[in-house]
């Protein structure tokens, strides 16, 4: 059994670099060209959908040109799936307990698509998070509107991905070949993982609705978050770097939102969405570059992402936005936390 000193330098070690930079231009240029068009064209608050669509871009990695078109195009399939479902959820003003549920069922069906085509990263946590996110927002535009601004956002992400290609053009011989399918063990194992995810995300969104939170989603997102794990050592990892991750990621909000005199809002009066959006382009980029290499770092870049672009769709009180996260944070991570422990993973 690995000894405390030993997990306690795992939670700390950073990973040796594996061209990460690389992908994390990938995925800023897929995150900033459509960001910047809407908010040219005075649509700021629809950056949100175009933001979901080209998280397409973190998938397939360091994957062969044409297997990460392939698991691109699956994630995307993911991505906007949850957009277009929690914009529907929007529109039509659902109560909280709907939201649950239905978020809860589409984790586990995610899990098991996750699974069987091997999506890397992992699971369904993505499409879930878009759900989560755009549900509980006012949509200002159609609902077709919303789902085409991310599936255009996924789609300009693939190219960018698929562009290496052009230099080399070299096809590599079965990168594009189908994962065995799920059967026997790996059927077992894709059920339990499913259950998982049903028995974290639906508890976390059920605390979050009755603690009179306005915010479940984000207690049901980082429920999924230590699911995603290898082992029972990582998962519990990645719940422990999603809780320090995201409280340090507060901070950031915090000197971005609240009215500071080093805050870059009151730096450039005037000009404070703009200033948004492109704090949205620079922290995702460092939120790829970190996210194979250290979660938690990872996280303190994600986290005002996921913040400042809600904002950007729907202004609250900071305050209000930063204590919920808090909150929602520490309860749905120790809640997919306790599921890893009590719900065991088969291999």
């Amino acid at each position: 059994m690995q000894s405390l000193r030993g997990h306690l330098r795992s939670l700390h070690r950073l990973a040796p670099a594996n061209r990460d930079h690389v992908s994390a231009v990938r995925v800023a240029v897929s995150v900033a060209v459509p960001s910047l068009a809407l908010l040219v064209a005075g649509r700021p608050d629809l950056i949100i959908y175009a933001v979901f669509g080209a998280l397409t871009g973190m998938y397939g990695r360091a994957e062969p040109h044409q297997l990460r078109l392939k698991h691109q195009g699956q994630a995307a399939f993911l991505l906007v799936g949850g957009l277009a479902v929690g914009v529907f959820l929007s529109i039509n003003h659902v109560q909280s307990w709907v939201l649950v549920v239905t978020e809860a069922l589409l984790a586990a069906a995610g899990s098991v698509f996750a699974d069987k085509v091997a999506l890397k990263p992992n699971g369904p946590f993505f499409g879930i998070l878009a759900l989560g996110a755009c549900a509980s927002i006012p949509t200002t535009v159609h609902w077709h509107t919303a789902v085409l601004i991310g599936a255009l956002s996924a789609l300009f992400s693939m190219v960018v991905g698929f562009g290496g290609w052009m230099r080399g053009r070299v096809w590599e011989r079965g990168a594009e070949r189908d994962v065995p399918p799920l059967l026997g063990a790996r059927r077992r194992a894709a059920r339990i993982h499913a259950a998982r995810y049903l028995a974290a995300v639906g508890a976390a969104g059920s605390i979050g609705v009755l603690s009179g939170s306005g915010h479940p989603h984000w207690a049901m997102a980082a429920a999924a978050v230590p699911l995603a794990g290898a082992d029972m050592p990582s998962s519990v990892y990645r719940g422990l770097h999603r809780i320090v991750g995201t409280l340090v990621g507060l901070v950031v909000v915090s000197l971005v939102l609240f009215p500071w005199v080093l805050s870059p809002l009151r730096a450039f009066p005037g000009h404070e969405t703009a200033v948004l959006a492109l704090l949205v382009i620079v922290l995702q980029f460092t939120t790829e570059l970190f996210m194979t290499r250290h979660y938690g770092l990872a996280m303190v870049s994600f986290t005002p992402v996921i913040l400042l672009m809600t904002q950007l769709a729907a202004p609250a009180d900071p305050r209000t936005l930063v204590t919920e996260r808090a909150v929602e944070t520490l309860l749905g991570a120790g809640i997919g936390i306790l599921v890893v422990v009590l719900i065991r993973r088969r291999r």
